[in-house]
């Protein structure tokens, strides 16, 4: 392995306008993970819980908002944005890929205006649901748009770089809440709430300014503009030889596709594409299921109802960890590799998770009314260092690395539908989680009380991640998506064994009557129709 990361020899123009356009379209992910912490911080706030409440007390018999409101607010969110995802090809295939993300983000402001105007739950609650009809199509079209423009060498941290900005907006949301939270009026939760407004109008306008990806107006046989869109991306004249080139590998790819017919939707389930389909939807509903969204949507409650006074500034801090620990992860992707580091990940969150259960359940627990039963000032200590260990892992390798991996697995006819799928399962595990994890934690009548045992959970779901990744995920690191798809079409390429694989043919080259009838077979094959 090794930590060299620089432009390969020989390959024609720049590559920093389409790193620099990568980079900014990650932006997006602040939208996301703003409001993911956000929402943690204002239900914590003691103003916006008395105003909010609808009669409900809690065990100190003050207003609050139930555990089961609680879930809804947090839970409808992923609603929206499972809607969002899944209806993303709607614009990212008839639109385009950068109109796509402009309309987005006008569903997104909707939503943040009705939360920000909502002094009860119904308004608050329609304005969470629109908001994550916005940001569910984002999450899908940016990782869409990433992959098409970034040169191949450098696409797994172009990709990643979106989890990068999901985690500085979570560090945002931590900063505004601990500054507002203290305010005793409406301005606690509407100063961070409308603060979205900026963060949204910043990628609208330089959404406005970026050219559309090649590989979409190729699919639309506008073969003009996509070479001038590729040669804005690479800096080099359209009619350069090297952007000939990949045009022709992208056009002669796209063709052996259309014979094969137009994909709809049951298209991704058949054939070669099931495994790639299932593959995408595994990781993302792994990288839930490890539990990181617990500590981001209810980690100011869990920490407070820890007995940890302080929770405002512990979530700052893991914040400040999450960020930080995206960066070094970007940095190895396409040098390491994605196997190795979603192993590397999969096992330290193991350990991490399996620490903090056992820390939590035998040192700390609350009876049925809530009160504290024993008070471990080291434990919690430890236990919030094991949390911050876990974070590492996540921040360094799943959360960029599932981006990634779906965003190279589908063919372009029918990538948009495929990365919807994979999309929207991320969000599906997201409502799921954050919709049962008041009932799970909470104590009280009909609820299960777990508190701390609820890191055993994510302890086992983290070591089914070890096992996904070493039988199913492919290495894809220097290929191009065209090549990604001849590795998949390659049926004696096991998971174990694809670091060592090689590209052999080139779609451009199938189109000039240069390969073998067995590779064409193979090929056809891996769609699941026979031309």
């Amino acid at each position: 392995m090794t930590f060299h990361h620089s432009k390969p020899q020989g390959e024609a123009g720049s590559t920093w306008p389409a790193i620099v356009v990568g980079a900014f379209v990650a932006f997006g992910g602040v939208l996301f993970g703003y409001d993911t912490g956000v929402i943690s911080g204002i239900l914590a706030m003691d103003y916006w819980r008395n105003l909010f409440s609808t009669g409900y007390r809690d065990s100190s018999g003050h207003l609050d908002v139930s555990p089961a409101q609680s879930s809804a607010i947090v839970s409808i969110l992923s609603a929206g944005t499972f809607f969002g995802s899944l209806a993303s090809p709607l614009l990212g295939d008839t639109i385009g890929r950068r109109w796509g993300l402009i309309a987005s983000c006008g569903v997104f402001n909707l939503g943040v205006a009705l939360q920000t105007a909502a002094t009860a739950l119904p308004l608050f609650l329609a304005g969470r649901f629109f908001a994550g009809l916005g940001v569910g199509l984002l999450s899908a079209l940016i990782p869409l748009y990433q992959s098409e423009t970034a040169p191949k060498w450098i696409r797994g941290a172009i990709v990643g770089a979106y989890q990068f900005a999901i985690t500085v907006g979570l560090l945002l949301a931590a900063i505004v809440n601990n500054s507002t939270h203290l305010r005793n009026d409406t301005g606690s939760y509407r100063i961070p709430v409308a603060v979205q407004f900026a963060w949204s109008t910043i990628l609208v306008v330089g959404m406005f300014l970026l050219p559309e990806t090649p590989r979409f107006l190729i699919k639309k046989g506008q073969m003009d503009k996509a070479a001038a869109a590729l040669g804005r991306l690479r800096r080099l004249p359209q009619d350069h030889e090297a952007v000939r080139e990949e045009l022709a590998e992208v056009q002669a790819n796209h063709e052996f596709e259309m014979e094969l017919g137009q994909a709809g939707y049951l298209d991704c389930f058949r054939g070669g594409m099931l495994k790639r389909q299932l593959t995408g939807m595994g990781l993302q509903a792994l990288q839930q299921l490890t539990g990181i969204n617990f500590i981001f949507y209810y980690g100011t409650q869990y920490f407070l109802n820890s007995g940890i006074s302080n929770a405002f500034s512990i979530t700052l801090i893991t914040s400040c960890i999450n960020v930080v620990s995206t960066i070094p992860g970007l940095y190895v992707t396409d040098t390491w590799g994605r196997r190795p580091l979603l192993l590397f990940g999969a096992i330290g969150m193991c350990v991490s998770q399996l620490l903090v259960a056992i820390l939590g359940t035998t040192t700390t627990g609350q009876d049925n009314s809530g009160h504290i039963l024993v008070y471990n000032l080291a434990a919690q200590k430890a236990s919030i260092a094991f949390v911050c260990i876990y974070i590492f892992f996540f921040a360094s390798t799943w959360g960029p690395l599932a981006w990634v991996v779906t965003g190279e697995l589908f063919p372009l006819k029918c990538r948009a539908k495929g990365l919807s799928m994979t999309t929207a399962t991320n969000w599906l595990l997201n409502w799921a989680i954050a919709y049962a994890t008041p009932y799970l934690v909470n104590y009280g009548e009909g609820y299960a009380n777990l508190q701390s045992k609820i890191f055993f959970v994510w302890f086992g779901c983290c070591f089914l991640c070890i096992a996904f990744v070493y039988f199913l995920i492919y290495e894809t690191k220097g290929l191009s998506l065209e090549q990604v798809d001849e590795m998949y079409a390659d049926k004696s390429v096991s998971a174990w064994r694809s670091a060592s694989w090689r590209p052999t043919i080139t779609f451009h080259e199938k189109g000039k009557g240069d390969v073998p009838e067995s590779e064409v077979v193979a090929l056809e094959e891996a769609d699941g129709k026979k031309v």
